[in-house]
């Protein structure tokens, strides 16, 4: 896997203060993606053990709330596969810390089996997050006063509450101010 970006002290991709990693690969292709650079599966630098490191220090200040994962797209199958052995030393070093993932896969592709986001470790990947961000990026439902996410069609799932209810839960639909 490749990354493009990784930012600390990011106020914009979550709640609270978080470090973000923008991983590289994505076919969905939205129409005005802000990144479409990171489409390319090869863009940025490898994913190294030392960059898991690095990232891994970012995450130790208390003043840190979790971890982000935006792309290119994180559930390709490719950095899906790369990013679980990674969210699971993050839960195991940092579990009082949360883990949001965008994603322009809706969360209905990524669990139905046979979809082409849904692979081997899907599943385990999606026990690790708090918070799933879903859906394409929809030009026509561009909305700036919308919190963590650029269309009215995406949603912020609460998967924590989700697991529990049995049924999709979300955070609160509140605008920026």
């Amino acid at each position: 896997m490749y990354y493009g970006e990784i930012k600390n002290c990011d106020i914009a991709n979550g709640e609270g203060v978080r470090v973000t990693l923008f991983v590289s690969g994505c076919t969905n292709h939205c129409k005005d993606c802000f990144q479409p650079q990171t489409w390319a599966f090869d863009y940025g630098q490898p994913f190294t053990k030392e960059t898991e490191e690095y990232v891994l220090s970012l995450l130790s200040p208390s003043y840190i709330n979790g971890l982000t994962l935006l792309g290119g797209e994180p559930f390709e199958p490719e950095n899906q596969r790369a990013l679980l052995p990674f969210l699971r030393r993050v839960r195991a070093a940092y579990p009082e810390k949360t883990i949001w993932g965008f994603s322009g896969f809706t969360y209905e592709e990524l669990t139905t089996p046979g979809e082409r986001p849904n692979c081997e470790v899907t599943e385990a990947l999606l026990s690790l997050l708090d918070v799933l961000v879903d859906g394409r990026f929809v030009e026509e439902q561009k909305d700036p006063s919308l919190r963590f996410r650029g269309s009215a069609n995406q949603r912020l799932i609460d998967l924590n509450a989700s697991r529990k209810a049995g049924r999709l839960c979300f955070l609160p639909d509140r605008k920026r101010t």
